[in-house]
């Protein structure tokens, strides 16, 4: 039976539903999945500098899953995890983020829009679990990420959870 997150930009007040690739990123649903068992996980919203049509949010390291099912041309829909270890991140993006006293951190990132390509100035390559496919309400969240680009990202939250579409 698929599984199945919700994907929320709190302020914005618009949310997605993603379904898991299970067959393509087994360890990486997993370890999704697991970490949601408590409770949704998030963070503050960020839109990409480097990526183009990506919102993420950062949270704290809750596994070493390795490269899975990677791309550096996520496609609109595409739901990515990103492990950093700690020496991966800037000093002064990690104390940013609150992350700075942390392991690593992981990246869940949407992706809303085409083009985007997986390259950051400081590291080169940068591959991206795809872990999950947005199935309903892409277009809406694309809107609300774009406006997240075009009138910032201050006080905006970035959820998953867990979603059981049976229970509406």
């Amino acid at each position: 039976m698929p599984k199945f997150l919700r994907i929320t930009l709190a302020r914005r007040g618009v949310s997605c539903v993603a379904e898991l690739l299970e067959k393509d990123a087994p360890r990486t649903c997993a370890a999704v999945w697991d970490a949601l068992a408590d409770g949704p996980l998030g963070g503050e919203a960020q839109h990409a500098k480097y990526a183009r049509n990506e919102v993420y949010t950062m949270v704290p390291r809750f596994a070493q899953i390795g490269r899975e099912n990677p791309t550096v041309t996520p496609i609109p829909g595409d739901v990515c995890l990103f492990d950093f270890a700690g020496g991966m991140l800037d000093a002064a993006f990690k104390a940013d983020q609150g992350i700075d006293a942390d392991d690593g951190a992981i990246d869940l990132a949407i992706f809303y829009g085409r083009n985007n390509l997986l390259i950051n100035g400081d590291v080169g390559w940068v591959p991206g679990n795809v872990f999950a496919t947005i199935v309903e309400d892409l277009a809406p969240m694309a809107e609300a990420c774009h406006d997240v680009w075009r009138s910032g990202s201050a006080g905006e939250r970035l959820t998953y959870e867990r979603f059981d579409p049976d229970i509406r």
